[in-house]
């Protein structure tokens, strides 16, 4: 391509956005036809004298030409805006006097001699309002001191300008909007600066009130030692025990039954759990599987009234259910037969299984107190000993009708901590207060009956002999001498407290 035509290329993408401009793209047959007297510069100067042409004059009927005065029509340059327009320094472009007048010379004209421009307004205003503000906040200068003038002649200039404020509002709607913008500014910095003033104040007063009360202690979170551990999930473990907790209240037998039972008694009831601790044990069953069989039977006698001879069979069946529900393989009913002394048949226990089952509306989610005492006992480090004594204390729980009343949250925390109280292992601190969610406040009625158990005579043998072996570390013996001792020391001054208290 010619150097010619290439620079009349680079000019037309230049000028892309002249809308008037002439089209000055060349082309290879326009390049071949140009001779060697003709320059590309040609193209350029016919496309201007074009436009020259057609914008600049125009052509009347009689062929005259004349300028567009196309500024003249519609600029204000020029004309006279009041009686003073016509006047020397306007003539030779100066400004006029009135923008150099201050606010004083202001307010002592007329309202309507002339209108001040919207520039001078807004400086005139900002700069009489940081006086304002200036003022405000710093002290009155004393007189005479010949630095600031005199305050007397300050506060003149002050009213004359707001007074000329007021008259410029009434003569014009077209000022008004930038002074009571800046008027509203420095009304909003003023306010918000009061109220910085006031939460900052009461800020350092609710410091000053946290420094003197005492802080309580960070409980740390154990759970995220089991983040690893899918089996433990750590992820919702708070929200299950909070579940487990609305649960165990719904899921409580009527402390009261006894009352209703024409044959039965409470000893009745001890004596069989007694034996229903044997059988538990000579099936090699979990904790869980007792605790939610003592729970079926107490249920199901809240609901029904039980002959005496029947008794048993509600055991044995409150047993086998209990076993489906928790066992990963349950003894055959076979075998629950050939412990009641064959005293029942198999289709009486799985018929009087039915009878059951729909008593308590196949509701089975009862809230274990071994999960409890488990979440309890990592807090604890999980202490064998602990929680060996721990079981023990619960399993009273079962042999005894006054723990029905208490839910089996309670009952784990109270065990927890008589266990440790026994074993001396510290404080109730926060750490196991939150994780049991029991205070030592809220522990003491569950806690008073567990002592009041053991400091009594050996009433169930079977409960007594389980833990009395080594595989127990013979808790029964140490809860028992530990708790005599107790009330020894502690039981007149206890029974003192509850006359006085009467």
């Amino acid at each position: 391509m010619p150097p010619a035509a290439r620079s009349l290329r680079q000019r037309a993408v230049t000028n892309e956005n002249d809308e008037n401009a002439g089209s000055i793209r060349v082309t290879r047959a326009k390049t071949a036809a140009l001779g060697s007297t003709d320059s590309a510069a040609d193209v350029p100067k016919k496309g201007l004298q074009t436009k020259k042409s057609t914008t600049a004059l125009r052509t009347n009927g009689a062929g005259q030409t004349r300028k567009r005065a196309a500024l003249g029509d519609v600029s204000n340059f020029g004309k006279a805006e009041g009686p003073g327009a016509g006047s020397k320094d306007a003539k030779d472009g100066k400004k006029p006097l009135a923008s150099k007048v201050g606010q004083v010379s202001k307010a002592a004209r007329p309202a309507g001699v002339q209108k001040p421009s919207r520039t001078n307004t807004i400086r005139s205003v900002l700069s009489s309002k940081e006086k304002n503000v200036g003022s405000s906040d710093l002290k009155r200068p004393a007189s005479g001191n010949g630095i600031a003038g005199h305050p007397t002649k300050k506060r003149q200039t002050t009213a004359t300008s707001s007074k000329s404020f007021k008259e410029e509002d009434t003569e014009e709607t077209e000022n008004v909007a930038p002074k009571t913008n800046v008027v509203v500014e420095a009304e909003v910095t003023k306010t918000a600066t009061t109220k910085h003033e006031r939460v900052k104040s009461q800020i350092e007063i609710f410091e000053e009130v946290g420094e003197a009360a005492p802080e309580e202690p960070e409980v740390p979170d154990l759970d995220k030692e089991d983040i690893d551990d899918p089996l433990m999930v750590s992820e919702y473990v708070v929200e299950i025990f909070e579940y487990l907790k609305e649960l165990e209240i719904a899921t409580m037998a009527n402390p009261d039954y006894m009352d209703s039972q024409n044959e039965l008694e409470w000893k009745m009831r001890g004596i069989l759990v007694d034996w229903l601790l044997e059988v538990h044990t000579r099936f090699r069953l979990l904790p869980e599987t007792l605790f939610l069989t003592v729970n079926i039977i107490d249920r199901f006698l809240s609901t029904k009234i039980v002959q005496l001879d029947r008794l048993q069979l509600v055991g044995v069946t409150a047993m086998f259910i209990a076993s489906k529900y928790e066992e990963v393989l349950s003894p055959h009913v076979q075998n629950f037969r050939h412990v009641a002394d064959d005293g029942f048949t198999e289709e009486e226990i799985l018929s009087a299984e039915r009878f059951v089952l729909a008593a308590l509306n196949y509701d089975l989610s009862y809230p274990n107190p071994m999960n409890f005492l488990r979440r309890i006992s990592k807090a604890d480090s999980y202490d064998i000993q602990t929680r060996t004594l721990g079981k023990y204390l619960l399993e009273i729980g079962c042999l005894d009708h006054r723990f029905i009343a208490h839910p089996p949250s309670q009952v784990a925390a109270a065990a927890m901590y008589l266990a440790r109280l026994v074993l001396e292992r510290g404080p109730w601190d926060a750490t196991l207060a939150h994780y049991a969610g029991y205070t030592e406040e809220e522990i003491q009625p569950v806690l008073e009956l567990m002592i009041d158990y053991l400091s009594g005579p050996v009433v169930h043998e079977a409960f007594f002999k389980k833990y009395a072996s080594k595989k127990f570390m013979k808790a029964s013996i140490v809860l028992r001498q530990w708790c005599k001792k107790y009330v020894l020391q502690y039981g007149n001054v206890l029974q003192e407290t509850e006359k006085s208290q009467r």
